[in-house]
């Protein structure tokens, strides 16, 4: 809009013409703002229709048609079936959660929030790997013997590459679900670990 304004053929505009040209361009602007928006919450209603249509075919209920017709009432059929399926199994086969505590709507914002956040970075340091593993590849191929085999390393690796994704998949969801054995670590480099890792090449 500045390098508009600042064109000589506006500069010599009256002022009420003026004042037209800036109230359109500020309409424009909220138009497309809106636009935005509305785009973006859509995408995010998409997300939770799939979510829960993902959820009604895994607990073999029922569609709705369309999926979106009436969301409180095919949660409280998952809510019914979850319940109808936990009361058929041990109270140890699911385990107790690993997040104890009820969390209300702003936790729930500021959660959300804070996984889009860490999502974000990890996306970045998945980037970086992924680049360091073409790289890694890459080098293979500058040995005499191996640039006659090009074409078999990239049938081989290629199918493997584009299966990797830098977007993380990991959700404010995967923390309600998560349950206590979780948060017991295990480190790689503990006795018990090792006896299962060990090779041949760890003794040269």
């Amino acid at each position: 809009i500045s390098s508009r304004i600042l064109s000589p053929s506006l500069s010599s505009l009256p002022l009420s013409h003026f004042q037209v040209f800036l109230s359109t361009e500020l309409q424009a602007l909220r138009i497309l703002q809106f636009k935005k928006h509305k785009n973006s919450h859509l995408a995010k209603n998409d997300e939770i229709q799939q979510e829960i249509q993902a959820i009604v075919n895994v607990l073999g209920l029922p569609k709705s048609s369309p999926p979106s017709s009436d969301i409180p009432l095919l949660l409280s059929n998952i809510e019914t079936k979850l319940k109808d399926t936990l009361s058929k199994i041990p109270n140890t086969c699911v385990g107790q959660p690993l997040l104890k505590t009820p969390l209300k709507p702003d936790q729930m914002e500021k959660l959300e929030k804070i996984n889009e956040s860490l999502c974000s970075e990890y996306e970045c340091r998945r980037r970086m790997l992924m680049k360091r593993l073409d790289v890694t590849i890459q080098s293979f191929g500058w040995s005499d013997k191996a640039k006659t085999r090009t074409d078999d390393i990239a049938r081989i690796y290629q199918p493997k590459r584009y299966g990797l994704s830098p977007k993380s998949t990991i959700s404010v969801a995967h923390l309600l679900a998560a349950r206590e054995d979780l948060s017991k670590i295990i480190r790689t480099s503990s006795g018990s670990t090792r006896e299962k890792t060990i090779c041949a090449i760890n003794k040269v």
